[in-house]
């Protein structure tokens, strides 16, 4: 990742505290953005005492679409911006049908509207400056997304493919997408969403700055998707290559054969 200034949404706690410390210790300059200006505060005092590096702290809920706009005008304007993480994030426990619907409209508006917003202005600003990196965490449960809350399986999907599409445009202009797919890990979202995280064992949680350590070894070795808990790449690699496989075929002057079409068709 280019040496300079880093945006780290959701820095007041969970990943995004965790990624706001590594890049400090890595020697990046910060603006740290989430609901809890206190903790920001207490944080970027921190991480400038400790690492000797500027921590500008920026107040935003990202579920405002105000507050979207102004730290997306700040990330256009300000040409020491090199790099954008972006880890805020909402959650919802249980089942999507019977879940109380008035909490889907912020969790998809910080998950997926303001995550895209911002993505596009670091994108734009960055294939101006010459080169940046984008790094979006989405969630392991895309590749299991029957066995969680639709709504919040279909916004983590959609940062995937979002990250994925967009790393496609960006080839060759300096500026890099990376899309991380955290397991279960040990952050307070679980509390704020009313789940029972002792009900996960142990063996399946990992603590953040594990996960962020592992996920910035992956956009250091070049990786687009890095799930910091596979063991072995070559999985990836043979999704990756079962999905190809289908391309050939998914788009054909007339359906398949096995749906048993008439002969007049």
């Amino acid at each position: 990742m280019q040496q300079g200034t880093a945006v780290v949404t959701g820095a007041s706690s969970g990943i995004g505290r965790a990624y706001a410390q590594e890049l400090a210790r890595r020697g990046h300059d910060l603006v740290v953005a989430a609901r809890d200006e206190a903790r920001l505060s207490a944080l970027a005092a921190q991480l400038s005492a400790d690492h000797g590096v500027t921590v500008d702290v920026v107040r935003a809920d990202l579920a405002d679409s105000a507050d979207v706009a102004r730290l997306a005008e700040q990330i256009t304007s300000d040409p020491r911006i090199s790099a954008l993480v972006n880890c805020a994030g909402l959650w919802i426990a249980g089942r999507t049908l019977g879940s109380d619907s008035p909490d889907h409209g912020p969790m998809l508006a910080v998950n997926v509207v303001a995550l895209q917003e911002l993505t596009l202005a670091a994108a734009t600003a960055f294939i101006a400056r010459g080169g940046g990196g984008i790094i979006n965490i989405s969630s392991a449960v895309v590749m299991a997304p029957e066995r969680f809350h639709a709504l919040y399986v279909a916004g983590k999907a959609y940062v995937l493919a979002l990250t994925e599409a967009l790393q496609s445009e960006v080839a060759g202009t300096g500026v890099r997408l990376q899309a991380v797919l955290p397991g279960f890990t040990k952050t307070e979202i679980f509390d704020r969403a009313g789940g029972d995280v002792s009900a996960i064992p142990d063996a399946m949680k990992m603590a953040p700055d594990l996960l962020v350590e592992a996920a910035l070894a992956g956009f250091d070795a070049g990786e687009t998707v890095t799930i910091p808990s596979l063991p072995d790449v070559a999985d990836w690699e043979a999704f990756l290559a079962a999905r190809a496989a289908l391309g050939p075929n998914l788009s054909h002057d007339r359906p398949a054969p096995r749906y048993r079409l008439s002969a007049a068709v």
